[in-house]
C-alpha cells in the first residue's frame, strides 16, 4: 500500500516559490511521460484499476505500474501499487502498438491477464496521458516531490510525499507552506482522474 501526503498547489507562483525556497535541498529532476491502457469496454477502471506505462527522461528508462483502489481523503492518498522496469524500447512499441502489451514478458502484465482476464484475445487501447516534471527535494529526512503536470487542457501543480506517518508529515508540510505564505489546499483527486475528466480541478 502507498501512503502519500498529496498537496495541489495555488499555481505557478506558489510552485516557483516553494521550488526556490526548497532549492539548496535538490536532489534530481525527472521528465515523466504517462500513458495509460485499458481495454476498449473499461475492464480495468471498471474495477478501479489503472495501467500506466510511465517514461523517464526521454526513453532512459520506462516503469510499467498497476494501481488499485485508490482513496483520497484530506491530502492523504492510499494506493495499492504494484510497479516493475521495462525495456523502454519495448515498452514505446506497446504504445504504437497496445495489442503488444498481451504478448510482453512483464509479471504485471501477466498479473492482469490473471485477474482481469487481459490479454492477447481482449487487447488494449491505450487512453493518452500527460507529461509531468518532477523535482526531487531531501527536507528534513523527507523525500518532496514537486509535480509541474501538463495536461492537454492546461497545467497543475502538486507536492507529494510519500510517508508511514502521513498526518504528521501532513501537519509539518501545512506549517512550512503556511510559514512561507505558500497557497495551497488538499489535492480532491488523481492526476489520472483530472486527466480523464478533461479539466483542471
Amino acid at each position: 500500500m502507498e501512503v502519500e501526503i498529496k498537496l495541489r498547489l495555488q499555481d505557478a507562483s506558489a510552485h516557483r516559490q516553494l521550488t526556490s525556497i526548497l532549492s539548496p535541498f535538490h536532489s534530481k529532476t525527472l521528465h515523466q511521460e504517462n500513458l495509460f491502457f485499458d481495454t476498449p469496454a473499461n475492464t480495468l477502471s471498471s474495477q478501479l484499476s489503472v495501467l500506466r506505462l510511465r517514461f523517464l527522461n526521454k526513453d532512459a528508462r520506462c516503469i510499467v505500474s498497476l494501481k488499485s483502489k485508490p482513496t483520497l481523503v484530506d491530502g492523504v492518498s492510499r494506493v495499492a501499487e504494484d510497479e516493475e522496469e521495462l525495456d523502454p524500447c519495448s515498452a514505446r512499441a506497446c504504445v504504437e502498438d497496445p495489442a503488444r502489451l498481451g504478448k510482453i514478458e512483464s509479471r504485471i502484465l501477466k498479473r492482469v491477464k490473471e485477474e482481469f482476464g487481459v490479454g492477447e484475445e481482449v487487447g488494449f487501447v491505450c487512453l493518452g496521458g500527460f507529461e509531468n516534471k518532477r523535482e526531487v527535494f531531501n527536507w528534513k529526512n523527507l523525500k518532496l516531490e514537486v509535480d509541474e503536470t501538463k495536461y492537454g487542457f492546461g497545467i497543475c501543480y502538486e507536492l507529494e510525499c510519500e510517508s508511514e506517518d502521513p498526518d504528521g508529515v501532513k501537519k509539518l508540510l501545512e506549517e512550512f507552506l503556511k510559514e512561507n505564505g505558500i497557497g495551497y489546499s488538499y489535492s480532491k483527486r488523481t492526476k489520472f482522474a483530472v486527466f480523464r475528466s478533461g479539466k483542471l480541478p
